[in-house]
């Protein structure tokens, strides 16, 4: 078949699909909703997955996560409280140093202290929180500034009254002009402004689902300044004393006087005798993360002298069952798209050989004048695959649209990829040549005598 029978067969199809607008209409529906889903839905997953990718940042893959808890008690029936009884000293400082000495492999490590706190500037009042930090941290959570410098060595050894806040922080209290070297009341404390962090976007998903806290609104101080002038609960107070131990003094015959101490009653509430809040440990590759958090795990319980006040989690494994699970998500939804499309090319097929039956007459008539057989195959693959052409071409626009509106409306992230649109635009067209090959053959197969005496 040469080229001016192939042109002259498409115009003949072309003329054939303007003539029907509706039914052409109708049968590229299929199509066109399978095309919008394919790429509405592929955007929806991959902006889901990112989202994901994001959150994983913000904990940190190769991270295990110590924090302090209250010590699990196991007693059984009978025994005295005091036998029972361990003391810990809780997750401190020198806890740090000892795993930092003792532990192959490990990177980074960042101690944290973390206090509820308040704001108070220009008559203004913010509850917020103050972290106690070493440099290490920003490193850690990938945390850049975005003006000022870093807490320098002699700030981090004496305590220096000093912060880094966050990109909300600078907004609420300094909108008006720059908070570099400004002072800010934190708590009980006068603070000294020396730095500005990047601005962070955290989702509601992500602070709810990974307890992940708005970075945005903290202040950032070293480590030292918490315990130099807020609290150390390394310290033995009085206070300390008798939240963990009954005390009785009692006075002999000459002067002298004895004491006695008594473990506190289950009603009492234990009290917070951890110096730090949390620790991150970074190790140097992920395949030493389960290795590492066991020997810190025997390595603590030891130092704490049995007692399992701590808790170590390692996030990656909770987000590679979140990433699985979106994976899993993204097949479905491409699944979902595929029949879509695999209906529409049914559709296809069906009009196709409703539209044949309806022009018997048309094709009797062309076979009679010398068309030949494969003159009718084309022009009906013509109509089939201009027709889903042309619905994949209107799907694009509205997956696209549906996309960007999804994104707008639901305040969710969308990722739209070039390959979604180029695999569904594909798939259109080819959807329309493979369901448009048996109408074709169909009317191709008309004797032409009959199909003139058609009415």
């Amino acid at each position: 078949m040469n080229k001016k029978s192939l042109l002259s067969n498409f115009y003949i199809a072309m003329e054939a699909v303007i003539a029907n607008k509706v039914r052409s209409l109708l049968t590229a529906l299929g199509i066109i909703f399978g095309v919008a889903a394919v790429i509405a839905m592929l955007a929806i997953g991959n902006g889901a997955q990112s989202e994901i990718l994001e959150q994983i940042e913000l904990v940190g893959v190769n991270n295990i996560i110590v924090q302090p808890m209250v010590e699990q008690v196991e007693q059984s029936l009978g025994d005295e409280e005091e036998d029972s009884k361990k003391f810990s000293p809780g997750l401190k400082l020198l806890d740090v140093e000892s795993i930092r000495k003792s532990i192959p492999g490990i990177k980074k490590m960042s101690p944290e202290i973390l206090l509820e706190t308040y704001i108070i500037k220009n008559g203004i009042r913010r509850s917020s929180k103050l972290v106690g930090v070493e440099p290490s941290y920003f490193e850690v959570a990938n945390f850049e500034l975005y003006e000022g410098k870093m807490f320098s060595e002699k700030q981090l050894e004496k305590g220096a009254p000093v912060c880094i806040i966050g990109k909300a922080i600078q907004s609420k209290f300094f909108a008006r002009e720059n908070p570099i070297g400004k002072k800010i009341k934190v708590g009980s404390q006068w603070l000294e402004v020396i730095g500005v962090l990047k601005e962070r976007y955290i989702s509601e998903k992500a602070i709810s689902n990974l307890g992940i806290r708005d970075y945005n609104m903290d202040v950032y101080t070293p480590i030292q300044t918490v315990l130099i002038r807020y609290i150390n609960r390394d310290l033995v107070t009085g206070s300390g004393l008798k939240k963990n131990f009954g005390t009785s003094f009692r006075f002999g015959g000459r002067g002298g006087f004895s004491i006695t101490t008594t473990a506190a009653s289950d009603d009492d509430k234990p009290s917070n005798y951890h110096q730090i809040d949390r620790l991150v440990v970074q190790v140097s590759e992920s395949v030493k993360l389960n290795p590492t958090a066991d020997v810190m795990a025997r390595m603590l319980e030891r130092r704490h002298y049995g007692v399992v006040d701590f808790e170590i989690s390692i996030p990656e494994l909770l987000l590679k069952q979140q990433q699985r699970t979106q994976n899993i998500f993204n097949i479905v939804l491409a699944a979902i798209a595929a029949i879509s499309l695999l209906v529409g090319g049914i559709g296809i097929m069906n009009i196709m050989l409703a539209s044949v039956l309806e022009r018997i007459k048309e094709i009797g008539l062309r076979l009679s004048i010398g068309a030949k057989k494969n003159d009718i195959i084309m022009q009906f693959l013509f109509e089939a695959v201009v027709i889903s052409v042309t619905g994949g071409i209107v799907g694009v626009i509205l997956g696209v649209g549906l996309a960007y509106a999804v994104s707008s409306l639901a305040d969710f992230p969308t990722q739209i990829s070039f390959m979604s649109i180029l695999i569904s635009f594909g798939v259109a067209a080819t959807v329309g040549l493979i369901f448009g090959i048996t109408p074709a053959k169909r009317a191709a197969e008309q004797d032409p005598i009959t199909s003139l005496r058609h009415e």
